[in-house]
């Protein structure tokens, strides 16, 4: 008996660590203020001398400014995270307000290190996001004013303005420094490219496509 409560254990206490590391790690003191200027290279941002913290090391305006979304797809997004604010170091959040044009697109992009909870704060918009490759499964869900959705870490996902206005929406996310890899800049705009025959295979089209869409980016 007791052997075979040990065999169960064992899993459910990798399992149990995995999901313990699956976020930035917690902080071990009140707070930790990003030192941008420092040369050591760690995982995060080195703290800089707590007596030297001041108020502004915890703040940033700006977020009730729109961004300009006269670009290509018709968004933008105006990140908040340990680079605007040096004092969210360590403690593992972040915001991004996303501004959308009439039609406009938050193109399908993932963030490696964060889940992301998006609140509609106006207009009206499509989102989604798509599962592992065990089912490619897509979610999607039209959202309005007040609508809340989440996207789980590391997934492919999206917005879209489906609305004849603006529209706008507050992100939060679980990581001082998410990242983003947005999927068609980084398949077609990857510097250097990627051989176009690799591309032309996977996507199972033509070279001369694939040189068309690399030339966009």
């Amino acid at each position: 008996m007791a052997s075979a409560q040990l065999l169960l254990l064992v899993p459910l206490l990798l399992v149990t660590s995995c999901v313990v590391m699956a976020s930035d790690p917690s902080p071990l003191q009140d707070f930790c203020v990003a030192y941008a200027n420092s040369t050591v290279k760690v995982n995060g941002v080195v703290c800089k001398d707590p007596k030297l913290a001041t108020a502004d090391d915890f703040f940033f305006s700006g977020l009730n400014k729109a961004g300009n979304t006269s670009g290509p797809v018709g968004s933008r997004v105006t990140a908040v995270n340990v680079v605007q604010i040096p004092g969210l170091n360590t403690l593992g959040i972040s915001l991004a307000r996303v501004d959308y044009a009439p039609w406009g697109i938050n193109p399908p992009h993932t963030h490696p290190r964060a889940t992301e909870i998006l609140t509609v704060l106006e207009g009206t918009l499509l989102v989604g996001f798509v599962t592992s490759n065990t089912d490619n499964r897509l979610f999607t869900k039209v959202l309005y004013k007040g609508d809340v959705f989440v996207f789980p870490v590391g997934l492919i996902h999206f917005q879209q303005n489906i609305g004849y206005g603006p529209a706008v929406a507050l992100a939060a996310l679980s990581s001082q420094n998410p990242g983003v890899i947005t999927i068609a800049n980084a398949v077609f705009g990857s510097n250097p490219d990627i051989p176009a025959n690799i591309l032309a295979k996977a996507f199972q089209v033509e070279e001369a496509t694939i040189t068309k869409i690399q030339s966009k980016f």
